[in-house]
């Protein structure tokens, strides 16, 4: 047997390397995909053939995640339950969708996961590859393996000579891409206290964050960031500027209690610098130029992608015509926001766009309104007629 597993390089990922070597007789050939985690991707090449991997693919897909996965996401407003911007959860499909392509190159026999059988990702995984090659065996050793806790797990690995970092185990498990941070376990555990600020990876606490403000200026087409300050830049650059600039002010910061696909409640903070700035700018735009009932209903949509994403079903039918509806209503959001960064908050500092449907005279409540007064009186008897009529029926006044 042939088998591609994603790996990250640590302890799950490199016994489960081994534990397919040994239990499967398989041959494993290891995918680890770039998407902005700041980690040495050569070394975890190189631990994953000391380890036994036949061959090693390290592949950069930082620009591939953010034009084709992020940046969807963001002109649809998908922000699970209202706040998780969904880092994790978009990273995944894209993953597999490339695991599901070297299968292929490679003739490969099964695809595996280092995921456990409580969290989100193995559903992430395995519905993606469903989707993506049907009859490509899925393999999930965290929920085969006769390991029953993370000691049997390094013995195991100092047994057949993996390398096992020997410095002191952080507390919490932490997942990180260019989009955002994710951060659980530990004292997170308990969602009645403040997270520590140890647990925060990239973000300055608000409180040493610089007093003066930072200014910027976001330019957008079409729902996309484009420039910053003016200048064109791609995506992953500008998307890295904004990170840097907004953790510098420690916004992005989010704590949440969240529903899992799988049933349970969990607590987890998030880090999400960029995320925030862009999310904050795209609505402000989209304030001046969508119509009414393009936003109310926009809303409905936002919070249904954020759920497929989030429950795995990027590939579903679904999310295609959901970004049918978004490309459609956003070839308007062409425009400028400027942002002002304060310690711990993002805010509008201003806005502008060429389908801007404000109308200043109609708006103004000074010598140059031009709006028509008089018409407000048949349009308020018109509209609350139903309501009128329900109060005569029930006083019997009819």
């Amino acid at each position: 047997m042939k088998v591609i597993l994603a790996y990250s390089g640590g302890l799950d990922t490199s016994v489960a390397l081994r534990w397919l070597m040994d239990k499967y007789k398989a041959e494993v050939i290891t995918y680890t995909a770039d998407l902005g985690q700041g980690e040495d991707l050569e070394k975890i090449r190189e631990k994953a053939l000391n380890t036994g991997a036949s061959k090693a693919y390290v592949e950069d897909l930082k620009e591939e995640f953010l034009r084709n996965f992020v940046f969807p996401a963001l002109k649809a407003g998908a922000l699970y339950e209202g706040k998780y911007p969904l880092a994790t959860a978009l990273g995944r499909p894209l993953i597999a969708k490339r695991m599901v392509e070297l299968a292929k190159r490679e003739g490969a026999d099964a695809v595996a996961h280092g995921c456990t059988g409580k969290g989100n990702d193995q559903v992430r995984f395995e519905v993606s590859f469903y989707a993506l090659s049907p009859h490509l065996k899925v393999i999930a050793p965290a929920r085969e393996w006769e390991f029953k806790s993370r000691e049997e797990e390094v013995d195991y690995a100092l047994k057949k000579g993996i390398p096992v970092e020997v410095t002191k185990k952080s507390p919490y498990s932490i997942d990180k891409n260019i989009w955002g941070v994710s951060i659980e376990c530990g004292d997170l555990e308990d969602p009645d206290k403040e997270p520590p600020e140890e647990a925060y990876q990239i973000t300055t606490s608000p409180q040493n964050a610089p007093s003066k403000p930072l200014y910027m200026e976001i330019d957008f087409e079409e729902g996309i960031p484009v420039k910053l300050d003016g200048e064109k830049l791609p995506p992953v650059t500008l998307v890295e500027k904004l990170s840097r600039w907004g953790a510098d002010y420690g916004v992005g910061r989010i704590d949440m209690v969240e529903d899992r696909l799988v049933g349970i409640k969990s607590r987890e903070i998030y880090e999400a610098p960029a995320a925030e700035i862009l999310h904050t700018a795209l609505r402000e735009l989209e304030s001046l130029v969508l119509d009414k009932e393009s936003r109310f209903f926009k809303e409905t949509v936002s919070s249904q992608y954020s759920r497929l994403v989030y429950f795995g079903l990027w590939y579903s039918p679904l999310r295609e015509a959901l970004d049918a509806f978004v490309e459609r209503i956003m070839k308007v959001a062409t425009g400028k926001v400027k942002i002002k960064l304060e310690p711990g908050r993002v805010k509008i500092a201003g806005r502008s766009s060429p389908y801007s449907l404000y109308q200043e005279r109609l708006a103004t409540y000074s010598g140059e309104d031009i709006f028509d007064h008089s018409a407000a009186t048949g349009f308020i008897n018109l509209w609350g007629l139903p309501l009128k009529i329900k109060g005569m029926v029930e006083r019997k006044e009819g």
